[in-house]
């Protein structure tokens, strides 16, 4: 259910707005000298529904440096520096640990277009921890959040929004109170529905909001105290969001072990899976299937899954956003199409269209040609009308377009007469296994054999590498997928 009443689409509209302006705003400072510190109340069960990274993060040694892999991913929010002092923290406190952290936010983004997106940024880099935070419809605020849980094993740290006018201060708090149909939108997303959320996906909840209003009357300050405009936090807010977010990222034994345990598996070889006359066979139940490899040279070994190479399962392969680059601006990083589809299997190729406006009156009417690297030319279509392309392995929708909006988040306006979108297809499996060779003893050295199986049971064969396999680590994510329209 998605009830958005006037004064709420109002309110999206206008974060949307903003974002623009954040895109081109000056760099803030990073720490205020002279910020008050965060007074927090007692953590309580903070981090509990995060340990598995925290234990990877608490548990590097100069000997053995876990890898573990952060992204945070929003909006323009999220896009600010806050989230640079929050990974500036962790490779302080966790110097031994191999940090991967990327920030994906888009700027402009509600939950309406980052399910679009994170089909592309999100699930494919199978984070150990999501830090998100975003504006938009509940609905699909929830279906990133359940698709995150069905696609990846990824732990989930959810950031309630931040105070940003004065009736907030006094806004109602108690969930029963403040149900959607009461038309109080703010209350009912951050005081009602992100806790229920968070309950139902076992995730971890970042109250931010209510320390934000503490903080704001200890310190004797306005709400627009912490802003630069009416929404984007200005150098002090940007440091009181990031201590809010640290303190969540915290070690605590004590609820060990966390659920997410149990969704990674790591088998050794010789103890948990056996070669038998130079082949592996492993049954395994998961989306997912990587090699810990050792140091040691070997011929390529031929996998299977199911009987069959990896490169013949079209789950396996995926998209990257689709962007565009018109004559004469600056890279375009918002998707001006997504997702995009396919009905047929796959190559490891790169795409194109070739877009006209239909209409020079009209924005958001296109004609366009698609060629594929190696597919070659595969038909033409229109921006209104549902477009399956000569060999199948293209399919657009006119729901999937967003040119107009996504090229005005980077200023280029009008939309121009035409351009080229460019993406590719990449793949998230091998059909030979061939160790790179480890650099580091104390990195562990990982090839991912196949990624987005669907999340049942599989039969894995390995057709030699034995000397150079340490071990298998599955993973198996917490929900079984759903379809959905």
């Amino acid at each position: 259910m998605n009830r958005l009443n006037n004064s709420t689409q109002k309110r999206l509209f206008q974060t949307l707005v903003l974002a623009i302006g954040f895109a081109s705003s000056a760099a803030v400072r990073a720490v205020p000298p002279d910020d008050p510190p965060v007074k927090f109340p007692s953590a309580g069960g903070w981090g509990k529904n995060i340990q598995r990274t925290m234990r990877l993060l608490a548990t590097s040694t100069a000997a053995q440096r876990n890898t573990v892999r952060i992204l945070f991913y929003g909006q323009s929010i999220t896009e600010q520096k806050w989230s640079k002092l929050v990974e500036e923290d962790l490779r302080k406190r966790f110097p031994h640990a191999d940090l991967v952290m990327e920030n994906r936010a888009l700027g402009g983004f509600a939950s309406q277009l980052l399910a679009r997106t994170a089909e592309t940024d999100l699930y494919p880099f199978q984070p150990d921890l999501l830090i998100f935070h975003v504006y938009g419809a509940h609905d699909k605020y929830e279906d990133i959040i359940r698709r995150t849980r069905e696609r990846t094993c990824a732990e989930i740290l959810i950031q309630t929004d931040h105070v940003t006018k004065t009736a907030d201060l006094t806004e109602e708090t108690d969930p029963a109170k403040v149900p959607i149909q009461s038309g109080r939108w703010d209350a009912f997303f951050n005081h009602n529905f992100l806790p229920s959320i968070a309950k139902k996906y076992g995730a971890e909840l970042c109250g931010q909001r209510t320390i934000w209003k503490t903080y704001l009357a200890e310190n004797k300050l306005e709400p627009k105290a912490l802003l630069k405009d009416d929404v984007h936090l200005n150098a002090h807010g940007e440091f009181l969001m990031a201590e809010i977010v640290k303190a969540h990222l915290r070690r605590d034994a004590t609820f060990d072990p966390s659920p997410a345990e149990a969704w990674v598996k790591t088998l050794v070889v010789g103890k948990d899976v056996r070669f038998e006359n130079g082949k592996l066979r492993m049954e395994f139940e998961g989306n997912r299937v990587d090699v810990v490899c050792k140091t040691g040279t070997t011929a390529p070994a031929a996998v299977t899954i199911d009987g069959q190479k990896p490169s013949g399962i079209s789950s396996l392969y995926g998209f990257t956003r689709a962007v565009t680059k018109p004559e004469g601006k600056w890279q375009v990083k918002w998707p001006v199409v997504a997702p995009i589809g396919s009905e047929k299997l796959l190559l490891v190729e790169d795409w194109t269209l070739h877009i006209k406006r239909a209409d020079p009156a009209n924005e958001k009417r296109f004609t366009f040609t698609v060629n594929g690297s190696k597919t070659g030319a595969d038909g033409e279509g229109r921006s209104d009308q549902k477009f399956i392309s000569n060999s199948g392995r293209i399919v657009i929708t006119p729901e999937d377009w967003n040119a107009a909006y996504a090229l005005a988040l980077a200023g280029i306006t009008p939309v121009p007469e035409s351009f080229t979108v460019k993406w590719s297809v990449v793949p998230r499996f091998v059909d030979e296994f061939t160790s790179p060779g480890v650099k580091d003893p104390a990195i562990e050295t990982t090839v991912t054999l196949a990624q987005g199986l669907a999340n049942s049971k599989h039969t894995l064969e390995i057709d030699g590498g034995a000397e150079t396999i340490a071990a298998l680590r599955v993973y198996r994510p917490a929900l079984q997928a759903v379809e959905t329209k």
